[in-house]
């Protein structure tokens, strides 16, 4: 008698386990035979191919810096940019960016600051924490509070999540986004595109100047130095300089940051002291 009740039930839990694999295949098939908007390949494809996929939308601090390595390995073995090997500048450069980063938005991210052997004047920043520097636009600089400035304004890209967006807008743009997500290596390609060509937008680059002179401010540097630097470049002759090239008008940047800064309060700070700053990266002149 126990053995047959004990079969009954094994037989009732199996029915039971069948009609919900049913129910589960059946509701698979109608989502996958339904058309999906930008779906260039179904979830189901690419799990099967084991292919790691990024949610863009909800893009967890994780992934995000994890993407970051590797654009920047990326942008490292390409060729795109040769990192300068001298260790005093680059304890230097980072010593700046440690200091300004704890008061950004984001704080917890763990910031790499990089120094690019190229005498053009720029600066960029890619997700996840990565920050790069060329010795050109470090040359340029007068003093240290004027290279923060710079500094301060990248973080504040990589803390508004700026680069994130743009890449969610190029993948849409190209119509590589699927309801899945976006594939790794060609999240890693578009990173890689956007990290020099900067396509920041008018509304982004304003809040990074105003998110960066904020960082300046709190740790501890003379607000004047960012507009100081802005405007020096703004008067050089010639091509303009690869850091405000792909910026939108950089007087409209001026005028916006001086509406923020108290006249009387402008030179209060630190790092506007010439002679210091160039005893610094000496190695570099």
């Amino acid at each position: 008698m126990l053995k047959q009740f004990s079969a009954f039930v094994w037989r009732r839990q199996q029915r039971r386990w069948l009609y919900g694999l049913l129910s589960v295949v059946t509701a698979l098939s109608l989502w996958l035979g339904t058309p999906q908007p930008s779906q260039a390949i179904s979830w189901i494809e690419l799990l099967l191919r084991g292919v790691q996929i990024y949610q863009i939308s909800n893009l967890s601090p994780r992934q995000e810096v994890q993407l970051g390595k590797q654009i920047n390995q990326q942008l490292i073995e390409s060729g795109r940019v040769e990192l300068v090997s001298d260790r005093q500048i680059n304890e230097y450069i980072n010593q700046i960016g440690q200091r300004l980063a704890q008061y950004s938005d984001r704080p917890e991210l763990p910031y790499t600051f990089q120094v690019v052997k190229d005498d053009s004047i720029n600066a960029f920043a890619t997700m996840g924490g990565f920050v790069y520097i060329h010795t050109g636009l470090i040359k340029a600089a007068d003093n240290e509070a004027e290279l923060a400035s710079v500094v301060a304004h990248e973080i504040a890209h990589i803390s508004r999540r700026h680069s994130v967006e743009q890449l969610r807008q190029r993948a849409l743009a190209e119509g590589v986004l699927s309801a899945a997500g976006l594939e790794q290596s060609r999240a890693v390609q578009i990173g890689v595109e956007l990290a020099y060509s900067r396509p920041n937008s008018r509304q982004d680059e304003l809040e990074a100047d105003q998110s960066g002179l904020e960082m300046l401010r709190q740790a501890g540097y003379a607000p004047s130095a960012t507009i100081a630097f802005l405007e020096k470049l703004q008067r050089q002759g010639g091509s303009p300089p690869a850091f405000l090239s792909t910026h939108p008008a950089t007087s409209d940047r001026i005028r916006a940051l001086e509406r923020e800064i108290d006249p009387a309060m402008a030179n209060q700070g630190e790092g506007l002291n010439n002679q210091a700053y160039q005893a610094k990266i000496r190695s570099l002149l």
